[in-house]
């Protein structure tokens, strides 16, 4: 199958218009010998995508096509790739260059490349073309960021892994997730539920902690082991110094006690921050909230490519399935889910689909 000269993505113009997406052609990159051109199958809408096209992040490079969660098939690869075939099903998340070359890279760490690129709205060296995401016919990307995809998981479940799922998956491997560790989610949204998923396939007992109980009951079908609601009183209590490890997924710190959370940890125990909310205030830490129990707080970014293997074949061993809703691709229906996106979102995430319909065979 031939690549086209220009690729197709529905593109937003900007802020002011962040809900009109409108079909159009662009240049993508120069054809490098380390690269893989795919034609997509399905995209996951992240979070990531309406922060940026919205302006909650702040100032972006437009016309631009969103999405890093994509699944599809190689076409062509460059003369010294040897980590993919064409013909292969792959997929490729929200990180697609970075140097290689420097400690971090070398080290399994690549996310923390002081020169890495993001799949979209990044500016390619050398180039000046902006890199244009997974709303589109073909991305083309670094062998190094292409991952295929085990047989046993379904495209619509793959994608929502590849940004989300690692999102999760990284912090909760490198901080001792496992048999024996007491897990706290804090969130159930797209990144949250999968990091109750992927703590249940990693052996841990976890819990969700959520504003209200509204989501009990899909937290309890997902293998939760247990629930609190922050609403309750005294909701810490019986729990106060008991875990090992929390990951928090919350895109907003509006009323958020963060002393109540921390209490929950063990002695060293672990906070991981992986959600990016809009507000600039973020939380106030003091050195006090540290002091009864010695905890650590931190942050987690994405996550190297042997994470990403290790997270997909985890996934296709221990029978791991998104909970995605499928919308066809087009323009008419990305205004509607990104409205969705900003109230509640969706259970619990959306994945583009429809790919051939709306670009073609």
């Amino acid at each position: 199958m031939s690549v086209p000269e220009k690729f197709t993505g529905f593109q937003v113009n900007g802020p002011e218009t962040w809900t009109e997406f409108h079909k159009n052609e662009f240049q993508p990159k120069p054809f490098g010998d380390y690269d893989v051109d795919i034609k997509i199958e399905c995209c996951g809408v992240c979070g990531s995508d309406v922060h940026t096209i919205s302006g909650g992040w702040g100032e972006q490079k437009f016309p631009l096509a969103v999405g890093h969660e994509i699944v599809g098939t190689a076409l062509r690869v460059g003369p010294k790739v040897t980590l993919i075939k064409p013909g292969q099903r792959v997929g490729v998340g929200a990180q697609s260059y970075s140097c290689l070359d420097c400690r971090q890279c070398k080290n399994d760490n690549e996310t923390y490349c002081r020169k890495q690129l993001d799949t979209y709205g990044a500016v390619w060296p050398d180039t000046g073309i902006v890199s244009q995401g997974g709303y589109s016919s073909h991305v083309r990307t670094h062998e190094h960021w292409v991952f295929p995809i085990p047989d046993a998981l379904p495209s619509t479940v793959a994608a929502p892994m590849l940004c989300a799922g690692l999102t999760a998956y990284s912090p909760l491997v490198r901080n001792g997730c496992g048999p024996g560790k007491k897990v706290g989610i804090v969130g159930l949204g797209g990144i949250g539920h999968l990091g109750l998923l992927f703590a249940k396939a990693l052996g841990a007992t976890v819990y969700v902690i959520s504003r209200t109980h509204s989501k009990e009951a899909d937290a309890r079908k997902m293998g939760a082991d247990g629930f609190l609601a922050t609403a309750d009183p005294n909701w810490n209590e019986e729990h106060i110094m008991t875990f090992d490890l929390i990951i928090n997924t919350a895109n907003s710190f509006e009323g958020f006690d963060l002393d109540a959370y921390l209490s929950l940890l063990d002695v060293h125990g672990k906070w991981v921050s992986v959600g990016l909310p809009e507000d600039e205030e973020g939380i106030r830490v003091r050195n006090q909230t540290f002091l009864k129990n010695g905890c650590f707080f931190g942050s987690s970014h994405l996550g190297s490519r042997r994470e990403t293997l290790e997270m997909l074949q985890l996934a296709a061993d221990k029978g791991v399935r998104t909970w995605v809703e499928e919308v066809k691709i087009n323009e008419e229906n990305l205004k509607e889910v990104m409205q969705k996106m900003k109230g509640a979102g969706g259970r619990y995430r959306f994945c583009l689909t429809g790919y051939e319909e709306a670009f073609g065979a």
